[in-house]
């Protein structure tokens, strides 16, 4: 259940564009937010959460890890913990093979 694609464009996010990016709750990215210390969202004056890119890359790789490959929590964040450069590349490159992928399945539908 891989996350949907999606351009980053604005600034900052709402967390509720954040959690249909993903396709999850709000409530857990707010868990996840307390769970890893790589999401930082902003705060504004009335507390809401607003997203940076960095934010939503981070929470690429926390998906990816929780989500698709099926890590614990405990095991996300020791993967992060101990290899986090590895685990920020893995996820380019995996950005990368879904664009191709779409960018194929997409000339698959034209022919």
């Amino acid at each position: 259940m891989p996350y949907k694609e999606f351009k980053i464009e604005k600034l900052y996010y709402p967390i509720g564009e954040v959690a249909q990016m993903f396709d999850v709750s709000a409530s857990l990215i707010r868990y996840w937010e307390k769970e890893f210390d790589i999401l930082k969202p902003r705060k504004n004056k009335k507390g809401n959460r607003l997203f940076t890119k960095v934010d939503i890359e981070n929470l690429k790789i926390i998906f990816h890890l929780v989500k698709e490959r099926g890590y614990t929590l405990d095991g996300a964040k020791q993967k992060l913990k101990d290899n986090k450069a590895g685990v920020q590349a893995n996820q380019k490159i995996i950005d990368s093979l879904q664009k191709i992928k779409g960018f194929l399945n997409q000339v698959k539908e034209d022919i």
